[in-house]
């Protein structure tokens, strides 16, 4: 599956479908970092929609960085 850049404009996609693209953009060694940095902040957009469909209690994120990077932004979401 390719990804798509950042910076190309990207179709109305759902929450699940634009958190998974950016999260492999991010994982991905080969992404420059300047795209790497834009990916971040639109993957954690999505998580207050992802948090209230209840995905992170049926699916764990398996990546140690990234899932240490959405837990501390889920509790950061939910102490607000």
């Amino acid at each position: 599956m390719p990804l798509l850049p950042v910076s190309v404009p990207v179709p109305d996609t759902d929450a699940l479908t634009d958190f998974v693209v950016h999260a492999q953009l991010m994982l991905d060694p080969a992404t420059p970092e300047p795209l790497r940095c834009e990916a971040e902040p639109r993957l954690l957009a999505q998580l207050p929609t992802l948090h209230a469909l209840g995905v992170f209690e049926l699916f764990s994120i398996r990546d140690p960085a990234l899932a240490a990077l959405v837990r501390d932004e889920l509790a950061t979401l939910r102490a607000a």
